[in-house]
């Protein structure tokens, strides 16, 4: 497992302390967890967008014109 040396807010760090010490867990744990959580979403977001790529290539729909903001925002 690697190390990571961060800088953060003397008053940051404080109150993750606290919350760590709360949750019985350490201040380690819980960026561990967060950075697993944001790779995660991430990866799902990411995942979601190349289906959504999928099912546009394989549409028959097409465009041929090409819409103005303006008239796209028209009422």
């Amino acid at each position: 497992m690697a190390n990571l040396t961060l800088s953060v807010d003397d008053a940051i760090l404080q109150r993750a302390r606290e919350a760590a010490l709360r949750e019985r867990t350490s201040v380690n744990a819980l960026v561990r967890d967060y950075l697993i959580q944001y790779v995660d979403a991430r990866s799902r977001r990411l995942d979601a967008l190349d289906a959504l790529d999928a099912v546009a290539k394989r549409s028959k729909s097409r465009s041929v014109r090409a819409w103005s903001r303006d008239e796209l925002h028209q009422r």
